[in-house]
This record gives C-alpha cells, sequence and structure tokens, in this order.
C-alpha cells in the first residue's frame, strides 16, 4: 500500500463503506454534553419527567422475578405481549383493526433507526432513488448512503411536503432513467422542520404515490406529542397497502431501551424478520418486557400528557426568546408538536461555519447541511426545545443571538465567508430545501 493513512485498512474496506462520514448530530454531543454548554441540538426527551422510582422498580422485578424469561433468547419477531401493546398504541391514533392492523404484522426492532435499516436492506440496490422531503431527518440520510442509494429531496413548505414538488421529481427522475424505489416522510412534527403535513395534501401525497407505484415509508416518532390538538391521521390509518409505518418507544418512554416497531404489509413481514435476525438475532427480550409492562401497568396515557405539557412550554419559551432576541432576518417554524424548531438564518450567515464561535459561546445547534444529502442547508439550523428547561433555553437563544450579530458584523467588514449566500436552498416560506439533491 502506498501514500499515508491514519487508517491502515482502507484498502480492504467494502465498496459501501466509502463516503461514510459521522452525522453532524453525533458529532456535537461530547461537546454539547459539557454543563457549560446550553445544547439545543439533540433530540432527547426529557426523561425526567417520568416516574423514576416506580419505572426504577419495574425494571428490577423484572430482572429478579422474571429474569428467566426476559433474560433469555427470544423469537425474531418480538414477544406477542408487546406485539399486541403495540396496536393498543397504534390505534390511539386510528391505526387500528379496521385498517388491517394486527399483532401479527408488526416487527419489533431495536429502535426506530433499525426499523429504518431493514426497509433499506430489503428495497434498495445500489444506485437506487430515495424520495425524502428536504431537509430530512439526518440518521436516515446514513441508512440510505450506507445502502448506497441516492436521495432525492422534495420541498416543502409551512403546510409540510409540496404535492407539486413531488410530482414533479418523480416525472424528472423517470425521465433522467434512475429507479425510485420509495417516498421517506415524516408528516407530523417533521424532523427537523417540526412542520406537520396538512390534511389536504396527506390524500393527495398518497394518490401521487400510489400512481406512481412507490411505495410510502411513513416515519412517525413525535406524532403522539401535540401541543395543539389532535394532528392529522398517519398516512398508514388512511392506507394499507403500499404504506410502512415505523415508530418508537424513544420519544415516549425511554430511549436508553431501544425498543421501535415496523407495521408492514403482511406480504413483507416474514422478509423483515429474516433480515432482522440476520442482523441481531432477536430484540432485547428484557427491554421488550419493560415496554409492555410499562404499557400494560402504568398510566402511560397521562404520561402522555404530562410529556405534552412539559415540551410545550419549553417550545414556548424558545420561541418567545426567539422573537425578542433573534437578529432581524431571522425566521423560524412553529411546530404545532414534536421536539424541533427550523430557523433560517439572515442572508449571508453559514450555520456550519458559526459552529466553532458558537460552541466557544457555550451554545450548540445542528447545522442545517446534516439533513440534505448534497449538503445544502448552510442558511439554516435546528433548534431542539424538548431537554433544557425554559430558563437555560433563553439563555441559549440569547448567546446564540450574541454570535448571529457577531457573524453579520464580520461579514459587514470582510465580505461573505464561505460562499453561504447561493446555497440556501430556499423552498418556502419557512423551510429552505432544493427541489432535487
Amino acid at each position: 500500500m502506498t501514500g499515508t493513512t491514519l487508517d491502515d485498512y482502507t484498502d480492504r474496506y467494502a465498496r459501501r463503506v466509502r463516503g461514510m462520514t459521522a452525522s453532524e448530530i453525533r458529532a456535537l454531543f461530547a461537546v454539547a454534553s459539557r454543563p457549560e454548554v446550553v445544547s439545543l441540538a439533540g433530540g432527547a426527551p426529557y426523561i425526567a419527567a417520568l416516574p423514576l422510582d416506580a419505572v426504577g422498580e419495574m425494571l428490577g422485578r423484572l430482572g429478579s422475578e422474571h429474569g428467566v424469561t426476559t433474560l433469555q433468547y427470544g423469537i425474531g419477531q418480538g414477544t406477542l405481549e408487546l406485539r399486541e401493546r403495540i396496536c393498543e398504541v397504534m390505534s390511539l391514533s386510528g391505526i387500528d383493526a379496521a385498517c388491517g392492523a394486527s399483532p401479527e404484522d408488526v416487527v419489533v426492532t431495536v429502535g426506530g433507526q433499525q426499523a429504518l435499516d431493514l426497509v433499506a436492506r430489503l428495497f434498495l440496490d445500489p444506485g437506487d432513488v430515495v424520495l425524502a422531503e428536504g431537509p430530512t431527518y439526518v440518521g436516515a440520510l446514513g441508512v440510505f448512503q450506507a445502502a448506497q442509494a441516492q436521495v432525492a429531496h422534495v420541498a416543502m413548505d409551512a403546510d409540510g411536503l409540496i404535492p407539486e414538488a413531488l410530482e414533479t421529481a418523480i416525472a424528472d427522475l423517470a425521465r433522467a432513467g434512475r429507479r425510485v424505489k420509495f417516498l421517506y416522510t415524516i408528516p407530523t412534527y417533521q424532523n427537523p422542520t417540526g412542520v406537520t403535513l396538512s390534511e389536504e395534501r396527506r390524500e393527495r401525497v398518497l394518490d401521487i404515490c400510489e400512481r406512481a407505484g412507490l411505495l410510502v415509508v411513513e416515519d412517525d416518532p413525535y406524532g403522539q406529542l401535540g401541543f395543539e390538538g389532535e394532528a392529522p391521521a398517519p398516512l398508514r390509518a388512511r392506507r394499507r397497502d403500499g404504506v410502512f409505518y415505523l415508530s418508537t418507544f424513544s420519544k415516549t418512554f425511554a430511549p436508553g431501551l431501544r425498543v421501535g416497531w415496523i407495521l408492514a404489509p403482511h406480504a413483507v413481514r416474514d422478509k423483515l424478520v429474516i433480515a432482522s435476525e440476520a442482523q441481531i438475532l432477536c430484540p432485547s427480550g428484557y427491554a421488550q418486557a419493560a415496554v409492555a409492562t410499562y404499557l400494560g401497568t402504568m398510566p402511560w396515557r397521562q404520561q402522555l400528557k404530562v410529556y405534552r405539557e412539559v415540551y410545550r412550554e419549553r417550545r414556548d419559551a424558545l420561541l418567545d426568546a426567539m422573537a425578542d432576541l433573534m437578529p432581524e432576518g431571522t425566521s423560524w417554524t412553529t411546530p404545532a408538536g414534536g421536539l424541533f424548531v427550523w430557523a433560517t438564518l439572515p442572508d449571508g450567515l453559514d450555520s456550519k461555519a458559526m459552529m466553532p464561535r458558537a460552541i466557544a459561546a457555550r451554545v450548540a445547534y445542528v447545522p442545517g447541511t446534516g439533513f440534505y444529502a448534497d449538503g445544502t442547508g448552510t442558511g439554516a439550523m435546528r433548534l431542539n426545545f424538548s431537554f433544557p428547561p425554559p430558563e437555560r433555553i433563553r439563555e441559549g437563544v440569547r448567546r446564540l443571538a450574541g454570535v448571529m450579530e457577531q457573524e453579520t458584523a464580520m461579514r459587514r467588514v470582510f465580505g461573505a465567508v464561505g460562499g453561504a449566500a447561493g446555497r440556501r436552498g430556499q423552498a418556502g416560506s419557512d423551510v429552505p430545501g432544493p427541489d432535487l439533491a
């Protein structure tokens, strides 16, 4: 081997490893977790809102009284008890037996991330195209990249994915001879924008995908965390054929347990189980028992209300602070649920270039570039409001606004840095994003 490298195994890796990069969010964790830093970066739920004493006692009993089963191997699909409980949870959103939801078609996964990976393994060949909102969940981009697929972003606005942009993307890719496998979408309280796909657009998006023969992968981690009335019914509550519904208990119970699921069309269920068994053999029996017991013995519906109230207060604290403190030219979304606000910066500011100075000012956010497959989004950032208390949120915004004002002043003196202008990708009044990436 010639040349110099810090990795002696570079020439031995599989082709699919090339181009793998660390998540911008994960790379921030080491810095953002410092106590002096106000982190508006991650998407961590506020676990302290749980009745931790009762949860701790429950977990202890699962080991001491039921360890013979909870600490043993299990089946690849997941326990029937948990799959039945999952169907109870989905029924709150309108996904019930009347629309074909059954424990037989639920596959338990290691969080929502494994659910995404399983769908990618089943359907994506190298060079295939996935349509996704622009911007979209950074973890999904990593999964699709690992599958050697390409992501084509579809523009959004304040009402979510734009149906006309979806039709245009499908037509353009067809003319180019590209093979599109599915639409990946987070229609409710989207990550990273907080935007919700409107009622009218949900039917139109489903109709467009049906006509084009596209599968729909609906990711719904936040749908039960609404602050302002009921969210529109999920896509899976409207159509059963061709719609994969993915969710997780990471945002509504405990991310450390790593329990999620897929509700799949019946014909695909067995292949998902086989793929999961090849990856992990079986999901954790202890983690499954913990979730099933929590759902069966504790007031989890009331706990959802607690989370909603906590997150509503913190969302309002973030929005109020931004209205009071952010420099002129900044705009942002107003989420009706979920964990995130998407902010568009004043012209000329680059959220990625600005990040080191923000960390020096002891505040963290996620640059918008992490949510696009092609690295656009320099003119935007994602802000999380679920974890810091309201007073820390306001202090974080104060620090961030100060950094932005300094950047603007430097730009006036020295000119544009990094070419942020022109790479902002404005696609709507609230949500920047290119039509295609």
